[in-house]
């Protein structure tokens, strides 16, 4: 069983959608402290002056106290603005037509907290990009006391995980060995964002995902994994063996 564990996004970057890819099981974990300045309510799209953020206010008092699925929307307004700037930025890419429909009814959902908002977006991307992992909130799992590391420990004994699927970053803070100890490998990704066709001249990397399927549309799978290890690989090779 391999399992990732990822806070949720707001028009998720490629990477997040190859760490799902990869996993047999994805948990949504939205129970963990908000962060300030994160992509949890934030992200780039491309558009003819160069990248620019698509930032969701939140309400922010008290946010150190909260966990993300407490984190409430400041405002309704974002909700036209974002989907202006969108539209006015891809309706001449090539697959606008096929995805543009089905995300605007949720830029014209009502949405209270950035958990649900991130949600539906991503069962939305992984649909579009049929994606098969099973996706879990963590809303829906015990309650865990125990923090950091120790909470990504646990939820993978809970799964029965073989092998846990972090960041890169995670090399920083996470200490394998408590992991092995436990009969779980653990596999730092480290994604090389892929080229891909793209409007308004030079590629532009680390882009939300919809940049991707609006110019690249079937394809966008694919190119997720361009350069980049795939499933089989995974399980395959020493880095775990299923």
């Amino acid at each position: 069983m391999i399992v990732s564990i990822h806070q949720p996004a707001y028009l998720p970057w490629l990477g997040y959608f190859h760490k799902i890819a990869l996993s047999d099981v994805f948990i949504f974990f939205e129970t963990t402290q908000f962060e300030k300045n994160s992509f949890i309510n934030r992200n780039k799209i491309k558009t003819s002056n160069g990248p620019v953020w698509l930032t969701v206010p939140v309400k922010l008092e008290n946010h150190l106290e909260k966990k993300i699925n407490e984190i409430a929307l400041a405002n309704k307004v974002w909700q036209g603005a974002h989907w202006k700037t969108i539209e006015y930025n891809y309706k001449k890419s090539k697959y606008w037509g096929i995805y543009s429909n089905q995300l605007r009814e949720l830029y014209q959902k009502e949405y209270f907290n950035i958990a649900d908002l991130c949600y539906d977006q991503l069962l939305l991307i992984t649909n579009w990009l049929q994606i098969k992992t099973k996706i879990i909130r963590s809303i829906d799992l015990r309650n865990y006391e125990s923090k950091k590391q120790q909470v990504v420990l646990d939820i993978c004994l809970d799964l029965k995980a073989d092998l846990y699927i972090s960041g890169k970053l995670g090399k920083n803070y996470l200490e394998e060995k408590k992991f092995e100890e436990q009969g779980i490998k653990v596999f730092f990704q480290d994604y090389q964002p892929p080229h891909y066709q793209q409007l308004w001249g030079g590629f532009v990397p680390y882009l939300g995902i919809i940049d991707l399927l609006f110019n690249e549309g079937h394809q966008s799978l694919e190119i997720i994994f361009k350069g980049n290890i795939p499933k089989n690989n995974l399980i395959s090779n020493n880095v775990y063996e299923k």
